[in-house]
């Protein structure tokens, strides 16, 4: 395996962002668990390009899960375990949260301070997780890119998933980028390009 080079080392740690996946838990996918998601299966797929894209490039990830004490991302049941494949590798960071904000864990606020401010979020769940998430890093002055299809919404009383998932993501554009998975990775392979690593 090839050694894993610190990007930041190489440019200015803020154009270096860290992926963070938020919520890869399998209450997300279970049918028909409250929190299944319908629209999760395409979510993953860039899900997946992106953590393989960050881990080819030795981009920092760190994975965040919620953890409750309901029946609901209960740590004691498997629905609260990762879904399969989005397993966190060993040199990866890991945070625990109970509050939908990522912030709600104080090492991940730290983490992106520390890391430059600037991080690429996908996961679950849109209107919850990601949207807390990009309104508090505004407010920290950090930057965020949401990667809008590699993330799903649910449904809100009458309001289809879909068109939740859409509103969602013009509110987050307010407040940080908002990307396609493959645009991303295209940015992110010219910039390593750029640094010749």
């Amino acid at each position: 395996m090839k050694n894993v080079v610190n990007l930041r080392s190489y440019s200015n740690a803020s154009s270096i962002p860290t992926l963070v996946l938020l919520d890869l838990q399998q209450e997300y996918t279970a049918s028909p668990r409250l929190f299944s998601l319908a629209e999760a299966d395409a979510a993953l797929q860039n899900c997946r390009l992106a953590l393989m894209h960050a881990r080819r490039v030795g981009l920092p990830v760190a994975f965040l899960r919620m953890i409750g004490q309901s029946p609901f991302f209960n740590p004691a049941l498997s629905y609260s375990s990762w879904i399969p494949g989005f397993e966190p590798l060993t040199s990866e960071m890991v945070f625990e949260r109970s509050k939908p904000s990522c912030y709600a864990n104080r090492e991940f606020a730290h983490a992106m301070s520390e890391g430059g401010g600037h991080f690429v979020l996908a996961g679950f769940s849109g209107e919850a997780g990601c949207l807390a998430t990009v309104v508090e890093a505004f407010h920290r002055g950090h930057r965020v890119t949401y990667l809008a299809d590699a993330s799903a919404s649910h449904n809100l009383d009458r309001i289809a998933a879909p068109t939740v998932h859409e509103t969602i993501t013009q509110l987050i554009g307010l407040y940080g980028d908002v990307a396609t998975t493959r645009s991303w990775i295209s940015e992110q392979a010219a910039t390593v390009s750029m640094l010749g690593v």
